[in-house]
């Protein structure tokens, strides 16, 4: 486990203390889960800016989970390619015909381009070109950790290299990625449809779960999380919040969708999100979670037609 993005959470089985809360409790917790708790209370008394290293590595290391029996046949057909970028080469997917409108599918933690297979079909038959990426440090694109600014520095070049852009669909850390950095078209040319799946409000509360999931002094190590972004990127914390970001990206017209009972970023997140985001459409769902949403086929029915309207 390193990121509360991560769809290796839902191995911990957590629950929800309310549906309206974003406190999770961890009935029992797998041994390495303790082994990493133990370390880090004992690392924090006696090395706090060693054990913040530990944690912040920790934090920003995806694992190269292994490949499932469904993800070849998914990319079988697709045009594949790389793109150059300062993390190292991105592995870029493509299908459908090479002159219509691309919709750029980013996808979250620990995920592959190969997540977004239920989209792909729907996507050409609706005539537009589907493209995703393996972002830095997953898939097949080169790099070991990753962060907010490197993966989004990573998705401006596969735009960069992706012609007309129609949409962007982004899942969880990918949509904090989009839409906190905010992402930017070359130019910055207006993107005309945006879509968030299970998207976290900002990197606060993502940094507040990991703290909790590790048993961490939260106030304490949310606020020693938030300096060395600043430190890292210039940055405040705060301003890559998606209603900070978000609202700068230039999109025409936005859709949030989230599920009710998400165990992993609440659906509260979203609330929050669209609240400040005038533009922004929230269409709940329910008994999806976080990551069935993906391949749920009414969701990306829902989508597409979005995205052609």
């Amino acid at each position: 486990m390193t990121n509360t993005y991560s769809p290796a959470h839902e191995l911990f089985k957590a629950t929800e203390k309310s549906a309206a809360s974003s406190s999770v409790r961890y009935p029992s917790p797998p041994p390495a889960l303790r082994w990493l708790r133990l370390q880090f209370k004992v690392l924090g008394r006696l090395a706090p800016e060693l054990a913040f290293r530990l944690q912040w590595k920790l934090f920003c290391t995806p694992r190269r989970l292994p490949v499932k029996s469904w993800e070849g046949p998914a990319l079988a057909g697709a045009r594949r390619r790389t793109v150059s970028n300062s993390t190292g080469p991105v592995q870029v997917y493509e299908w459908g015909a090479a002159d219509a409108p691309a919709v750029v599918l980013v996808h979250g933690w620990e995920h592959r381009a190969s997540f977004w297979h239920a989209w792909v079909p729907p996507l050409l038959a609706a005539g537009y070109r589907a493209v995703a990426l393996d972002g830095p440090a997953h898939g097949a694109s080169a790099g070991r950790m990753a962060t907010l600014t490197t993966f989004g520095s990573a998705v401006e070049a596969v735009l960069g290299t992706a012609g007309e852009v129609q949409a962007i669909v982004a899942h969880s850390f990918g949509a904090a990625v989009v839409a906190g950095l905010p992402v930017q078209l070359p130019g910055n040319a207006p993107l005309p449809r945006l879509v968030l799946l299970s998207a976290p409000e900002s990197p606060r509360e993502v940094a507040r779960r990991f703290a909790q999931l590790l048993q961490l002094p939260v106030p304490k190590t949310v606020a020693r999380f938030a300096r060395h972004i600043h430190e890292y990127t210039g940055r405040e914390a705060d301003s890559f919040a998606i209603a900070a970001g978000g609202p700068t990206l230039g999109a025409e017209q936005i859709m949030l969708l989230h599920d009710e009972h998400d165990a992993i970023v609440p659906f509260h997140e979203s609330l929050q999100i669209a609240a400040a985001w005038p533009q922004a459409v929230l269409c709940p769902t329910r008994s999806l979670g976080h990551n069935r949403i993906l391949r749920d086929p009414d969701v990306v029915r829902k989508a597409v037609e979005f995205i052609r309207h």
